[in-house]
Order: C-alpha cells, then sequence, then structure tokens
C-alpha cells in the first residue's frame, strides 16, 4: 500500500474527519539531502475533526504525528499539518 493510501487509511480510522485532505507535496523536494527519492516523503495534510474539540494546535499536532508514527519512522520525512475542529474549518 502507498503511504497517502495508509495516511487515510490512518487518519480516517483515528479521527473521523469530517474533511480530509492530502497533498503528496515530494516532488517539491526532490533531490534534497534529505528526501529518500521514493516520491513519498513529504506530504500536506488538512484533517477536520470533532476529535481536535478543545486541543491547542500543539496537541492536535501529536495526535496526528502519534497517529502516523510508524509511518514517520519508515516513509515519510515531513509533514505540513492543518487541524481543525469543524466550527474553525
Amino acid at each position: 500500500m502507498n503511504a497517502e493510501s495508509i495516511i487515510r487509511d490512518t487518519l480516517t480510522s483515528s479521527f473521523q474527519p469530517v474533511a480530509l485532505e492530502i497533498i503528496n507535496e515530494s516532488h517539491l523536494h526532490h533531490g534534497h539531502a534529505s528526501s529518500p527519492g521514493t516520491g513519498e516523503s513529504h506530504f500536506r495534510l488538512k484533517v477536520v475533526s470533532e476529535a481536535f474539540r478543545g486541543k491547542s494546535r500543539v496537541e492536535r499536532h501529536r495526535m496526528v504525528n502519534e497517529a502516523l508514527a510508524g509511518l514517520l519512522k519508515t516513509r515519510v520525512h515531513a509533514l505540513a499539518l492543518t487541524a481543525r475542529t469543524p466550527d474553525e474549518n
């Protein structure tokens, strides 16, 4: 399964988002020293979920990073993340 599918499945099961946007930005980092050249290393995520209600921005980011920890250790180098509640969207 590709990284984008794993991200989608993991975030969907973890947060039941009302909106989820995943943009693969790996091509923007091709050739960089930190880029593994897999085409699946850098993603921009927008997650809208009730699970973030009452949480600070840092807490929300931690929640997402913890959910994706396995992928971040092995295949994904960087995430740009926006995590909001439906009211904030």
